[in-house]
């Protein structure tokens, strides 16, 4: 970087400030393992010094991909070395709450998948004790962390958009779509008894809330179950893949965990809405929308056009503006670090989210500017109403 100084150049380097190096564990190799791992590693002073998997031969194939030479298939003993300060929970529901309370025991700092656990009572298990060992926690919500969704949760802040009335979205998928689609989050001695809403309806009710300011109070769900039986693969198979098995390579199961869900929601003391989640929706690959309307403008963005915000206006032109953070307020532009025309997606929402949560673990007095295990609380206490409501039918 360049500055002028009475009327001569000179080289400011912002890179100054030396940061210390904190050691990391990754539990997991799947998907969300690769992902996590590739972003600890654009932070510059996180390091994964070691990955878990769920067998040796697994363990092994991860590190050997991602240069990782410590391997294992116990998670446990990677908790017993005092050298790692933070653990990144990436494996199947069933496994984040008994993982992320022994790595709290343990005296790890938590970075867990969400949803947090499998029911309200493991949640709050793990609030208390976070709090009871004062380590950082956080639940990788990470999709609040695109520029525009800054930009528009600070317009809302500021009361460009005005009183908040309406809001209203969707996240579907097609990846699930036909019988012959499997992954573990089908089965719910896995996944839960959530699996389509649980798994992405918790990323649109974290985010309308989160955006807004606005807590939901009250709700109305339905679920649906549309593939009452699944063919399960016979070998093991990767999040969003496994589309090409013939017949000889799965046997039949039944299934147990929701497809779609709908949910009405009252948000706030005025504001009113709706959101649907499916994972059978053809040609929807991520398809991550919401809409909100003040009494003064709407907007509207699209996870699969990240860089895009949509601003609606009464009694002028709509305008659809690009990802610019030097046009953003400022409290928004400090989640973009590239200029404007340059996209930032879906690994860099996760790098944003580790950046600040590892702000807090090297200096305990960070300012906590990302989501807890109290908003994983808040969030298994929502999805727990979403089935009271289906299954009363009320």
């Amino acid at each position: 970087m360049i500055e002028c100084d009475s009327g001569r150049f000179r080289e400011r380097n912002p890179y100054t400030q030396v940061m210390r190096k904190i050691k990391t564990a990754v539990l997991g190799a799947g998907f969300m393992g690769k992902v996590h791992v590739e972003q600890i590693r654009r932070l510059g002073n996180v390091e994964v010094v070691a990955l878990a998997a769920v067998s040796e031969e697994e363990a092994r194939g991860f590190g050997a991909a991602y240069s990782i030479d410590r391997t294992t298939a116990d998670w446990q003993s990677l908790l017993a070395d005092p050298a790692i300060e933070a653990v990144h929970v990436c494996t199947p529901n069933a496994l984040h709450a008994p993982m992320s309370k022994a790595a709290l025991e343990a005296g790890k700092a938590v970075l867990c998948e969400k949803p947090l656990t499998m029911s309200v009572a493991e949640a709050q298990e793990l609030v208390e004790l976070a709090k009871a060992k004062n380590l950082p926690n956080a639940v990788n919500h990470n999709l609040r962390y695109y520029p525009a969704v800054q930009q528009i949760r600070q317009m809302i802040a500021h009361g460009d958009l005005g009183e908040i009335l309406i809001v209203n979205g969707t996240y579907f998928q097609d990846w699930l779509l036909y019988d012959t689609d499997y992954n573990w989050r089908v089965e719910r001695a896995h996944n839960g008894a959530l699996r389509c809403m649980g798994d992405i309806g918790s990323h649109w009710m974290d985010m309308i809330q989160h955006t807004t300011g606005l807590k939901i109070t009250s709700l109305c769900a339905d679920l649906q179950i549309f593939h009452k039986t699944r063919k399960k693969p016979k070998g093991a198979v990767e999040t969003f893949t496994g589309k090409k098995l013939s017949p000889d390579d799965y046997t039949e199961i039944p299934i147990d965990t929701d497809d779609f869900g709908t949910v009405l929601l009252r948000l706030g003391d005025r504001a009113r809405g709706c959101f649907s989640v499916s994972q059978l929706s053809a040609g929807c690959k991520n398809r991550f929308q919401f809409e909100i309307f003040g009494t003064k403008k709407g907007v509207a963005w699209n996870q699969e056009r990240p860089d895009e915000l949509w601003i609606g206006e009464r009694n002028s032109p709509n305008q659809i503006i690009i990802k610019d953070g030097s046009l953003y307020y400022p409290e928004a532009a400090g989640f973009s670090d590239l200029p404007g025309g340059h996209s930032e997606g879906y690994d860099d929402a996760h790098k944003q989210l580790y950046r600040r949560f590892y702000r807090k673990v090297a200096d305990p007095n960070a300012v906590v500017d990302y989501p807890t295990f109290a908003d994983g609380l808040w969030g298994m206490q929502l999805l727990s109403k979403v089935l009271e409501s289906s299954d009363s039918q009320s």
